[in-house]
Order: structure tokens, then sequence, then C-alpha cells
């Protein structure tokens, strides 16, 4: 009688293999590179080409392999980087699996050529589809270069998840980053399309991250230094106002590796806890190093997920290292030590006086608002009031006006909410939102008829993006357009923003934009921008208006009153959160036993 359970083919078991090493092509730069560096390399060139679909090649002048290791090298499960079992917990390398070439070898027309150091001819060796096709000796200089054409040749289903030429160029680029990061001491040179996406020299890590983000977020970056006795804490971490919508900029490697844990996140966002608004990140490049002994680096395919023997110490020495370094709030220590005189009140300068004069003259002629925390009436409400009923304003276009022009107006509550009065009942609107729901409608209406409207600026501003920003910029380019946005190609991962939204003209656009970026970057294969723009104008809404606390005269109220009737308005604002609550009078006499 037959088996049903059969011994799999290598051939079949690699390209399994595959599907967990081999997600997409950023995936073999990051073990082909993490090889290199292991190989003790002091240079690293990667070229991709068509987003890594037709070409990945990366060359190093590392240690180099014989035709014997070589070979043995696209063996499943054959490395030099560990022996036995008990090096699992006493690794030093980036790689120890030993499943990375065959997985890569079995999914692409692979080529390997290598030469040890001091040896007189190297090898080459050919594979497709994980089958060696040809072994030569090659002519090669001190070091191992690998080339993987036509990735997923043999798997089309796999090839037909992959993004654009560009997102895929985009998801290498960062992850090209993160890896330079990661040692500064190595020079890397990343080319894209024979175009050199980036050169950096090896440099200590200020300079290395000067480079790769940008000098104008460098300047922001402040040193980060603790030493727990079971292992240290080193790196730089941002002002809050550099923060991002998502962890792109979340730089954290344990011994060396680049990690994504859940651990080091939550301590790092709780030394940022009381300086970051909710909903956003710093941006933080920090490096752990612990005995390998207390960190187990074989819990995911990947290896960005990690897992520490002692978590809670770990946990406790993050969080003081960083809240150390922002304790003092570094980048407001040179206007407080500088703007100060001897009896320890601020010294202004003549421009700054010039302009706490002004102030002072608008705040002289400014409409008096209604008072915050109280439900203030005006001198014709309380007339109205004077036989003992609260009642309506009556006007005589009464008739004429929409339901929230017709409320009666009683006050303003913690500068936040409206109070009023519809018939019996009692209204609070949230004005925040309420203007947020103007705002967004206001934006729609424009995006639909072809434009946002659009204000130059006067002084443009030169923009760092990631790779992944730039590859969704370049992708969205006529749609971030058509939001109002001006952009500009300077060279690299480098734009110009010369014209913004006006109804955002007074925001942070830089900062807005790449929020956009982020949120266009989760689109999938199949979702267009289209698809997106709701989302994007709820947040250009959203920045739009004046948060937290406002006083508003009543003539302002008015205002908002007769925009609220005059568009498309709902009761929610954009993000769904509602614009007003109603509290029935018996409800309110139930509170106070009278019902």
């Amino acid at each position: 009688m037959s088996t049903r359970i059969r011994i799999l083919p290598e051939i079949l078991t690699n390209k399994i293999a595959a599907g967990e090493v081999v997600e997409r092509p950023a995936s073999v730069v990051k073990e082909l590179v993490e090889n290199s560096l292991d190989a003790g390399c002091s240079e690293v060139i990667v070229e991709i080409e068509s987003g890594g679909r037709r070409l990945i090649k990366v060359a190093d002048n590392g240690s180099g392999m014989s035709r014997e290791d070589a070979l043995l090298s696209l063996e499943r499960h054959a490395t030099s980087k560990i022996a036995n079992d008990s090096d699992l917990f006493r690794l030093s390398t980036l790689g120890f699996r030993g499943e990375a070439l065959p997985s890569i070898a079995s999914v692409s027309r692979f080529t390997l050529e290598t030469r040890e150091k001091g040896c007189v001819e190297g090898t080459g060796i050919y594979a497709e589809g994980g089958s060696i096709k040809e072994v030569k000796v090659s002519g090669v200089p001190d070091g191992t270069v690998i080339s993987v054409r036509n990735i997923f040749f043999n798997t089309p289903a796999r090839l037909k998840f992959m993004k654009s030429a560009e997102t895929e160029a985009g998801h290498i680029g960062d992850l090209m980053t993160r890896l330079a990061i990661s040692r500064p001491d190595v020079s890397i040179v990343y080319l894209n399309d024979g175009k050199t996406v980036f050169r950096v020299a090896g440099s200590d890590l200020k300079v290395r991250l000067a480079s790769l983000l940008g000098r104008s977020l460098a300047a922001d970056l402040y040193p980060v230094s603790l030493d727990a006795g079971f292992g240290s804490i080193t790196g730089f971490v941002a002002k809050p106002d550099c923060s991002r919508s998502s962890t792109s900029h979340f730089f954290t490697y344990i011994n060396g590796r680049f990690v994504r844990d859940r651990v080091v996140q939550h301590a790092v966002m709780q030394a940022y806890r009381s300086l970051l608004e909710r909903g956003r990140y710093p941006v933080v490049a920090l490096f752990i190093q612990v005995p390998a002994g207390e960190v187990d680096v074989n819990v995911h395919p990947t290896k960005h997920e990690v897992r520490f023997r002692e978590q809670g110490r770990m946990h406790d020495a993050i969080v003081s290292a960083v809240g150390n370094a922002l304790r003092e709030s570094p980048w407001l220590r040179r206007t407080i030590d500088s703007g100060h005189n001897s009896h320890g009140t601020k010294k202004l300068s003549v421009s700054e006086r010039k302009i706490e004069e002004v102030r002072d003259l608008l705040e002289n002629y400014k409409t008096s608002p209604l008072p915050s925390g109280s439900f203030a009436r005006d001198a014709h409400l309380e007339a109205s009031r004077a036989s003992g009923e609260v009642t309506r304003r009556t006007m005589p276009e009464e008739a004429d006006k929409g339901y929230f022009s017709s409320l009666s107006v009683i006050g303003q509550y913690n500068a936040r909410y409206i109070i009023c009065q519809d018939d019996a009942d009692l209204v609070i609107i949230d004005q925040h939102a309420a203007h947020e729901r103007i705002a967004f409608e206001r934006l729609k209406k424009e995006f639909n008829s072809g434009s946002v409207e659009s204000q130059a600026i006067m002084f443009p501003e030169t923009m760092d993006l990631s790779f992944r920003e730039t590859a969704a910029m370049r992708e969205n380019r006529h749609g971030i357009k058509q939001l109002g946005f001006g952009v500009e190609e300077f060279g690299g991962n480098s734009w110009v923003l010369n014209a913004v939204p006006g109804i955002l003209e007074k925001a942070d656009c830089g900062r807005i934009l790449h929020d956009i970026l982020e949120e266009l970057q989760n689109l999938g294969r199949s979702s267009s921008f289209a698809d997106a723009i709701e989302g994007i104008l709820a947040r250009m809404a959203c920045h739009s208006v004046i948060r937290g606390e406002q006083r508003l005269t009543l003539q302002e109220i008015d205002a908002l009153f007769r925009r609220m009737d005059d568009g498309d308005f709902s009761g929610n604002c954009p993000h769904g959160r509602p614009v007003l609550a109603k509290l029935a009078a018996s409800s309110i006499e139930k509170m106070f036993k009278r019902g």
C-alpha cells in the first residue's frame, strides 16, 4: 500500500523557504548586505534595476569564499556562523540560519562570484531556479559579488503581488537607509537604474544621520548615552517638533541588528509621552548593546522581533536614557541661557520690544470675547430675559435662518464649546469639530471642481524625504498638485515646497505633506489616489483650524453658524466625532429630581 506522506524535493522546499525569507526585492537586498557586513567588509555597493525585478547586485570587499565554501553556501542550512545549539544564545552575526542564499537562488537567475584574500583565482557559480548550471574559475577582486536577476520568474503568483518599480525601489531605499545607519563605519553606495541614490563614506553616527536624513533634521538631534550595567544605550533623539505620523523614522538596533520591537517602541513613546500629541511618533536612532545571551533573535523569520531575558529592566533603561536626553529640553536651552538678565527676567531685543508694543496696542482694540468657563450672555440676551423667560433671538430675517443660526446663544464654556438653546432643549457645540467640518466641505468642493486654491509662499521650503516618501511623491505628483501643493525635485530625495493650499497658509504645511505621503504609502496596488482623497482632505481640514481653547465673540459665533447652515453640513466632523450634543429639558429636570 502506497503512503500518502512523502518527502518533498529539495527545489520545492527551497521555494517554500523563499516564501518566508524573500517577501519582496528589499528582502533579498537585506539578506545579501547583511552577509556582506558579516564578512567584515569596509565597502558595499548595491545596484538595482526596475525596482529589483530585473537586477539586484551586491558587491563587497569582505573575506570572500573558497570554491568549496561557495558551493556549500547554496545548500540549505549551510552556514559558517553557528556550529551547535548553544551558539544560538551567543550570536554575534546578523545572519545564522543558512537559508538566505538557497532561498534566493530558488526563485531567480542567480550568479555568485567570490575570491578569498590571498588566493590567486576566484570562483563563479550560476544557478537558475535553484539548480546549479555552471561552476567555473573567475577572475574577480577580493570579496564577493552576487547578482540576482528576474526574481520570481518561476513563481508567477508571487510576481503578481509585487508593486510598481517606484514603490519597490522606495522599500529598498528605506532598507538601505536603515542598514547604512547601523554601520556608519562602512562605506555604502546605492545605485538605482544607473543613477547614484546615495554614496556615504565611513564616518561617525552624527555625520551618517546628517547624510541620510538631511542636515535640517540632523541639526535637531540630541545625544543619548546610558551605561545600565547589564548593557548600554547610545544614539540620538530629535525634538518633538520633528515628529512623524508613523514609525518610519524609528531606527532602533539591538547589537547592531535593526528591530521593530514593541518593548523598545513602548519605552521610547513613554519617554516622549508628555511631549507628543496623540498619533505622532518621534525621530530616534538608538543603539542597544547587551550580552548576546541576554537577547533571543531567533523568534521570527525576518529577525525584526527579539525577546529580552529581562524585559522590564531593558524597558526602564530605555525610558531613563531617552528621558534624560529630553528632560532639560535641550532645543530650548540656548534661548533660556541667553534670554534672561541678572534679575532673572527675560531680556528683549529691540525688535522683540517693538513686537510687544504692537501686541499691547492690538489687545486694547480687540473686541471683548465671551468669558471662558461661564454661561455669559450679551446685553440683548440679558434684556430679553428680564421677564424670567429664555427666548430665541428675534430678528427680521428669522424665518430665513437655518437651524444653527436660529439657536439662542447662551455663552461659551471652557473656550471650547458653544452653549445654545433650541426651544426648551440645551445644545452644546464643539467649535473645533464644527470649524473642521466647514473646512473639509470647502476643500472637498474645491478639489471636485478641479483643484484646491493654492498660495505661493515667499520663502520656499526644502524638504528631505525618505525613499518611500519620494516614491509616493513621484507616483501621485498630479494629485498632490491638485491638492494645492507646489513641489519641485531638488535632487536625490530633496524636494522644494513653493506653494501650499490657501486654507493651510498658516499651518505647518511641510509636516502635513509628510503625513499625506505616509498615507499614500499604505495604499494597496489596486487602490488609487482617489481612494485616499477623503482621508487626506480630512487631515488637511483638521490642520487648517485652530485647536484647543479659542475664545469667540458673538459676531464670530454668528458667522460660524451661518457657514454651518450654508454648507452641506453633517452632524459629525470628517473624522466621525460629533459636532453637537443635545440635552432635552426633561433630561435636565430629571438631573435635578424635577422629572
